[in-house]
């Protein structure tokens, strides 16, 4: 691991007086267009494109709608942990898994608005909050509502993940400022029913629905690795794309295998068939953050680092996704560097992000509050 603090030498070469030519608007080619009529066939087709052409068409779209040496942070913090009701087969939280969990109530708000100061203070400019519920119920609302008006105040970005919202409990989120709601597909409607039976697929499209109406951007993506059939990546792509407006954000998750849940000895995802959704998803959805979300532990500096040519622009740092494990901060601000990748900032964020987490790393190493939620 590079040492971030290590101080570096600085060549200052002679400066030749050179011609700047002007520059004119950048023009957007047919590739960057919104669709929100995509169909399995071409869908597959973009799959089957060679390697090195799917890399470039897709690195191509996505220089045209953001900077490609920028990723977008975003802390995740778990505000109750197990014990949920729904039969997701990959999930330890849920109740119906024998993982050995630990069950953790609601967190106070007072810990979570630390939490989300110690995130922002590490360089993260939104902070998600999430909990394993299958809807929140109204005793919760009040204590959900305050946790995103206390972190927005702090200048922070807010998401939420807690479940099936109805429209009241949707337009009351929107009411107290919260930016995202994250509400995955999972999957495939093919392919659901094989994951989970407890709510539909069309429950999840529903919440979405509300979210959307509430006025909320969305944050909504799905699991590969699930022993899906290439057409289930495909169909789920076609799904998050069709919605109109599309997402906002899209999470990419490779599935975190846990020992106790039905799918821990599933088939291990090849690592070029995780990179193609990251391309074929920044294809088909051009205008929306890409998140290379859970199951970077299992992948080496060079598959992240195809991950994001491929047009991955957004990660959580902190070591744990709600109960999985995630990389260090400082592990992704070594990569960064090799990379000359840059954190992207907010409006008012006028220091610099890697000064801001060289300083927070040692105080990260020696609390683990950020990441308990039974702390």
């Amino acid at each position: 691991m590079s040492d971030l603090n290590m101080s570096e030498a600085v060549l200052k070469p002679q400066v030749t007086p050179q011609i700047t030519p002007p520059v004119s608007a950048p023009t957007q080619s047919l590739n960057s267009i919104v669709r929100h009529n995509w169909n399995l066939k071409e869908v597959q087709a973009l799959f089957a494109m060679p390697f090195s052409d799917l890399m470039f068409k897709a690195q191509t779209i996505h220089r045209e709608n953001f900077n490609p040496n920028e990723v977008q942070v975003s802390t995740l913090l778990s505000i109750k942990t197990g014990a949920c009701p729904e039969d997701c087969k990959y999930c330890s939280q849920s109740a119906r898994n024998k993982t050995n969990l630990e069950k953790e109530s609601l967190l106070a708000v007072d810990k979570v608005l630390e939490a989300a100061q110690r995130a922002k203070d590490m360089g993260s400019t939104r902070f998600c909050m999430g909990a394993a519920w299958r809807n929140p119920k109204e005793r919760d609302m009040p204590y959900v509502l305050e946790m995103v008006k206390r972190v927005k105040a702090i200048g922070m970005e807010t998401c939420m993940t807690l479940g099936m919202l109805s429209v009241e409990q949707a337009g009351r989120l929107n009411d107290a400022g919260l930016d995202y709601y994250n509400h995955n597909l999972d999957t495939s409607p093919e392919h659901y029913n094989q994951i989970i039976t407890t709510r539909t697929f069309q429950d999840r499209l529903d919440t979405l629905g509300n979210v959307r109406s509430a006025g909320m951007k969305v944050c909504s993506g799905g699991i590969v690795g699930l022993g899906e059939k290439a057409t289930d990546r495909a169909s789920l792509l076609i799904q998050l794309a069709n919605l109109s407006p599309q997402p906002e954000s899209v999470p990419i998750n490779m599935l975190v295998k846990v020992e106790g849940t039905p799918l821990a000895n599933v088939e291990d995802l090849d690592s070029f068939d995780f990179i193609r959704c990251i391309a074929v998803a920044r294809i088909m959805m051009p205008k929306s953050h890409v998140r290379l979300s859970a199951g970077r532990t299992a992948m080496n500096e060079q598959m992240q680092a195809m991950c994001f040519l491929a047009g991955a622009n957004s990660i959580f740092y902190g070591c744990k996704l709600l109960t999985a494990d995630n990389p260090e901060t400082n592990q992704d601000m070594a990569l960064f560097k090799k990379l000359g990748i840059n954190t992207e900032t907010v409006v008012d964020d006028s220091a610099s992000t890697e000064q801001i987490l060289n300083t927070a790393i040692v105080d990260q190493q020696h609390s683990d509050q950020f990441y308990n939620a039974s702390a």
